[in-house]
């Protein structure tokens, strides 16, 4: 078991770390419309990460940002909190204030990256063209997935990999990261010498209100890419790793992630 972080009182790092997330690498030729998808579709998972400014050091996109999810060895009781790897107690640290990120504007207009910025934009639905009727199924609705905390429908839409920045001789940084509560930040690895890479249960804010489908599905950028993020439309390899109850469960060796 890793070793716990080398705190000296209670405070803000029991329910939250402050990261830096490696969103993407620049393309040599400036074609960067998969870091403007990836960002968008990283960007969009607001339910547990509060997300600075995008910005460039040399060939990577980053932003700053603070994980909400609490420290595994916190203990809380009637607002007073013990510290299992050190002892400490006290009044419970407040949880940090989480800002408002809105990415639905109403009117057709949305937050999304575009030239490596969050800006809004208006994208409409495409207007209908005549034609025989087609049933558009989405596969996913309606199914009993779920994520590691059992919470139901729409997994791939709560789950996410974030690769973030933290050298090997940062171990105050990497303790804290390794620290936190199971399920919403767990399956910690170490990259190589500059990163580490987790998972983290932090519902996407494209999400409509109940939860299973995406409101930028079907809609295009003013470029006529699609505005849901591209990466959304992969599903899971044939002998890859799924949720469980997820509907591609059947096909070949899959396994629950």
């Amino acid at each position: 078991m890793p070793a716990p972080p080398k705190c000296t009182r209670l405070g803000p790092q029991c329910k939250a770390i402050d990261v830096t997330i490696l969103v993407d690498n620049f393309e040599e030729d400036g074609s960067d419309t998969s870091l403007d998808h990836n960002a968008t579709w990283l960007m969009g998972h607001t339910e547990r990460i509060a997300f600075g400014k995008l910005r460039r050091d040399q060939d990577e996109l980053l932003v700053d940002a603070t994980i909400h999810v609490p420290c595994k060895f916190l203990r809380t009781v009637d607002g007073r909190a013990t510290c299992k790897a050190h002892g400490f107690k006290g009044k419970e640290p407040p949880d940090p204030a989480m800002p408002t990120q809105r990415l639905q504007f109403g009117g057709d207009r949305f937050r999304i990256v575009d030239t490596a910025k969050q800006v809004v934009r208006r994208m409409p639905h495409p207007p209908a063209k005549p034609s025989l009727p087609v049933i558009h199924d989405n596969p996913c609705e309606g199914a009993p997935c779920r994520t590691a905390d059992n919470t139901r429908s729409s997994a791939c839409c709560r789950d996410l990999q974030l690769e973030v920045l933290c050298r090997r001789g940062q171990t105050a940084q990497e303790a804290l990261i390794r620290s936190r509560k199971s399920p919403y930040l767990c399956k910690v690895e170490r990259e190589g010498d500059a990163t580490l890479e987790f998972e983290v249960i932090s519902a996407c804010g494209y999400l409509e209100p109940g939860g299973v489908a995406c409101t930028l599905h079907g809609r295009n950028r003013a470029s006529g890419e699609t505005a849901k993020p591209q990466l959304c439309f992969d599903w899971p390899p044939k002998r890859g790793t799924v949720h469980p109850g997820c509907v591609f469960r059947g096909r070949g060796k899959l396994k629950p992630v």
